[in-house]
């Protein structure tokens, strides 16, 4: 790739983050992945921009513990960022784009047992509760992803735990609930919806 097309791809994300709330303090513009704001000089992120790309959060560095999914918009405080999460974290540590994220073209499969085994389930559409769609259990044990970038949560509605699934991380396979993040306790997923971009 050469210098011209890097500059490109640059600027198809663009973040920037602040030390406090409100977007107040010090403040930085990234356009790559961010492991650790420590690096930075920052002691943590309270308030977030995101002018271009998806992009996913995490509460502690190196993309481990709690992820959040920021799309384009204003994030001036926590609750902007985990929206009706039931798990509370009102700051990030590190960060990075979804690359892979295709709003139009998105499919994901679902497997009723681990190691995407048993009954199947393909979806290319938002579902605000998998149950009313059909889906027989609170659980996914685990899904493939065929196309683009998805976001699951832990209840009905969006709502609870955010993990991200996408095409160009584990090659779109999630064989258990292990692999679904670093704070993953369960395959309990019981609404998705595709990745904006």
């Amino acid at each position: 790739m050469n210098q011209r097309e890097q500059m490109e791809q640059r600027g198809q994300w663009r973040i920037t983050v602040w030390e406090e709330e409100n977007f107040q303090g010090k403040r930085c513009e990234f356009t790559l992945e961010c492991p650790n704001i420590l690096d930075r000089h920052f002691q943590k992120i309270r308030s977030i921009k995101v002018d271009n790309g998806p992009w996913v959060a995490y509460e502690y560095p190196e993309f481990q513990g709690q992820q959040f999914i920021l799309e384009k918009g204003d994030y001036p405080c926590y609750q902007a960022w985990s929206g009706n999460s039931s798990y509370r974290t009102e700051h990030m540590l590190s960060f990075r784009p979804i690359k892979c994220a295709k709003h139009s073209d998105s499919k994901i499969t679902l497997y009723e047992c681990e190691d995407m085994m048993g009954r199947k389930f393909e979806m290319c559409d938002d579902y605000p509760s998998l149950q009313a769609m059909g889906w027989c259990s609170k659980e996914v044990p685990s899904m493939k992803v065929n196309n683009g970038a998805w976001v699951g949560y832990q209840f009905p509605g969006y709502r609870g735990y955010q993990y991200i699934f996408e095409r160009d991380r584990r090659q779109g396979e999630y064989r258990n609930y292990n692999e679904f993040g670093t704070q993953a306790h369960s395959n309990q997923i019981q609404s998705i919806r595709r990745i904006q971009h």
